[in-house]
Formats: C-alpha cells, structure tokens, sequence
C-alpha cells in the first residue's frame, strides 16, 4: 500500500465562495468594446461575468466566501487559527487582506497573511496551509482566493477585459492524525512551479515601487495560452509520480477557470476524461485565485464531489507560476 509520509494530514472540512451580485454579461460589453457574444463564447467558453459593488472590496468578497466555508463545516470563526488569501487586489497595500478578514470574522488569535502568486494563488495558498498543518503548529486553516480583478482591468481592451470578473472562494482545513495512507482523507501531495522569467507575458504595468500607481492588466494571449496548455501539466504529472496515482483513478479534476478551451486541451492532455472535469468558467469568466476555489464550491454544493473523492486541483497564473494539489476529500 502506498503512503505518504506525515503525522498529520489537512482534512478538507468544508467550501464557501460568494460572487458580487452585478452580472457583466457578453451582450452588455459587446457595448462597451468591439466584441459579441458568440466572439467570446467560441474562444473562451465565457457567457458571464460578476463585478464588484462600488465599495465593495476584496476582503469583503473573502469574508464572505469564509463564512459560507465555515457554515459547511460546522465551524466557528473562533476555530481558525490560520488565514492565508491568495490575492493580486488587496484591498490595501498594506496591511494584507487577510489580517481585514480576520479581522471582520472577530478573531483576534493567530496568523492571517496574504500570498501572492495571481491566478495559481488558491493552489499556493493551500500548499502553504498544508506545511502549516502537517508541522503541528496550527490546527484549522481558512484558505481563501479572493480578488476584484474589475479594479485592474483596462475596459478599452477587448482582449482582455472580457475574460475577468469578481469573486472569492474559500476552505477549511483541519489536521489530523494520518498514518500515510493514500485512502485517509486529506492533502496528499502538492507541486508548486514558478518562471519569472515570463513577466512580459502575463502582468499589471502598475505598482508601488515601480509607478506609484496601481496600473492596468496586460496579455499576450497567444503566448499564455500556449504556456498553460504545453507547460503547466508537469506539476499534475509529479502529483501522479508522487503517490503512484494514475488518471483513471480521479474522480475530479478541478482546474483553473480561465478559458474552457485551455481546460479540454489541459485534460485531454493528462489523460483525464471529460466527464470528470469541473468547469465553472462559463458562470464567472476568469476570478484569478478565486476561480479554484468557486469551481469546487460548486462541485461540492451540486453533490459531484462527495467524501472519499479523489480530487485534483492545477492552476497556472502570472510570473509565471503554476501548481497542484492531489486532495482525498
């Protein structure tokens, strides 16, 4: 039987996401910019997208999709002893967004901080958490991607304001006792990349040091594309080599939402069917960290993921920087 070393394990004890409650569908920016529905749909899978409320800000969408993770889980916000944000739109500068959703959750013990790795922010954030759990400092995690990417998007450029949207999602995670096995709930393996040397493709052309200013999203969309489809899929790979694992033996591979076209051709590629594939995209387009988390909120709440699912998540985003989790929930 094969194990995987750890004393304790992060047992998945529930899932939360919250979506602004304005829609921007594709008809509404065929206004805005020179685009249309079928346009958008065809390249991208994308027929809608949330936007932030005026006000309405990134650790608001995370409190939220936290309270709704911690009502799944039975749990109390005095419970949590670790809070990790995976986020490229802090409410702030400083301090993190973390320490505003601890804060509005009334916890005044433990660790909040924020993680910044853009899109693959969920799937780092989670990682960390784990190394957290397994060492035996903390005991209950609040994981949560959370963004407003609206604030950051150039609503001139048609290819790319019509791929992102708002949102947050979020997961709580317990450690308990493991002995290794691959049948025992919990976070199996986890498998994080990074290439700085990608910025020019994916990046924001603002930020403190650099300009004073907060700056807008840009893309090479061919390029990221092509990256996201040939590259990333390593990380999964290791995930399989890791715990002996094959594809035929998930039941969920929840990847990030950012255009259905690079999700088929990722799972086509690994060797995943089809039908196992969870793909939210079309609800909420690109919510950077927060898109992992919405995907298997959903999957959770429809019924498809159950207890004892083998389920794993990827995500590629910005820098670039990519990564897996290999999760038996």
């Amino acid at each position: 039987m094969t194990t995987v070393n750890s004393q304790f394990r992060s047992v998945v004890l529930g899932v939360g996401s919250y979506l602004p409650e304005k829609t921007l569908t594709n008809d509404e920016l065929a206004k805005l910019v020179d685009t249309s529905d079928e346009w958008i749909v065809q390249r991208t899978g994308i027929k809608e997208r949330h936007i932030a409320a005026k006000g309405e800000t990134t650790s608001m969408l995370g409190e939220k999709a936290a309270r709704a993770a911690l009502a799944n889980a039975g749990l109390q916000a005095d419970d949590i002893d670790l809070i990790i944000v995976g986020t490229s739109t802090p409410d702030w500068t400083f301090p993190s967004t973390a320490t505003q959703i601890q804060a509005a959750l009334g916890i005044t013990h433990g660790v909040a901080f924020d993680l910044q790795a853009v899109c693959s922010g969920f799937v780092f954030a989670v990682a960390t958490a784990d190394k957290f759990l397994r060492s035996g400092s903390h005991k209950r995690a609040l994981v949560i991607g959370a963004e407003t990417f609206s604030r950051i998007i150039d609503w001139e450029d048609r290819t790319t304001c019509v791929l992102f949207g708002d949102g947050a999602g979020a997961m709580v995670l317990e450690a308990r006792a493991s002995t290794g096995s691959l049948d025992e709930r919990g976070v199996l393996t986890t498998h994080l990349r990074s290439d700085g040397r990608h910025r020019a493709k994916l990046h924001v052309d603002g930020g403190p040091s650099a300009t004073q200013t907060v700056g807008h999203l840009r893309m090479e969309g061919k390029e990221v594309f092509k990256f996201a489809v040939g590259k990333v899929t390593d990380v999964v790979a290791d995930a399989f080599a890791a715990t002996g694992i094959t594809p035929e033996q998930l039941d969920w591979f929840v990847p990030h939402q950012a255009n259905r076209r690079i999700i088929d051709m990722s799972a086509q590629k690994l060797g995943i069917a089809p039908e196992k594939v969870i793909a939210t995209v079309h609800l909420h387009g690109n919510t950077s960290a927060a898109s992992v988390p919405l995907a298997l909120s959903v999957a959770a709440a429809d019924g498809r993921i159950k207890q004892g699912d083998l389920v794993m998540l990827e995500a590629v985003g910005g820098g670039f920087t990519w990564g897996s989790a290999l999760i038996r929930w």
